[in-house]
């Protein structure tokens, strides 16, 4: 996975509990589709999201990562935070669940050092498309082949 030029800021400040959650949700689309888009265009295509239910509160997605010329799929979820977008999004992979000390209960990757602080930083500008370009990508990049090589991850 290459570095993808950071997505522009989410400019509305709203939460699941907010009636700008609709408009805040408008903006976290389009910067989800164009992310997605350049991703395709530069044949770096590695994630796929939908919403999980009408309220768009949470999300399910595959993420793939290419080893030694091997395609690993992972099914990944994340639930939006009441507290959203003050609170980062915890992106889970169950099927990881255990593999990696980088890795909470449930599969939740670790963003606590790296992450978590740049959120903070930037909040409420930050949206979907960061977490998964500023934490998701790079967690993928560093854990995944070390993994495989530990053998805690084989190809069906």
């Amino acid at each position: 996975m290459q570095a993808q030029p950071t997505q522009p800021s989410i400019t509305i400040s709203a939460g699941p509990r907010d009636p700008q959650w609709v408009d805040r949700l408008k903006e976290e689309y389009t910067a989800l589709i164009n992310y997605i888009k350049n991703n395709k265009s530069e044949d770096n295509d590695w994630v796929k999201l939908e919403p999980a239910n009408k309220e768009c509160t949470n999300w399910k997605g595959k993420c793939w990562v290419v080893h030694n010329l091997i395609r690993y799929e992972f099914d990944f979820q994340f639930e939006i935070p009441p507290t959203y977008p003050l609170a980062p999004i915890e992106i889970e992979i169950p099927s990881l669940d255990g593999l990696t000390p980088k890795m909470y209960r449930g599969g939740k990757i670790c963003i606590d050092i790296h992450f978590a602080p740049l959120w903070q930083k930037n909040a409420p500008k930050f949206g979907i498309v960061h977490a998964l370009q500023l934490a998701l990508a790079p967690w993928l990049a560093a854990e995944i082949p070390v993994l495989i090589e530990e053998g805690k991850i084989k190809k069906d």
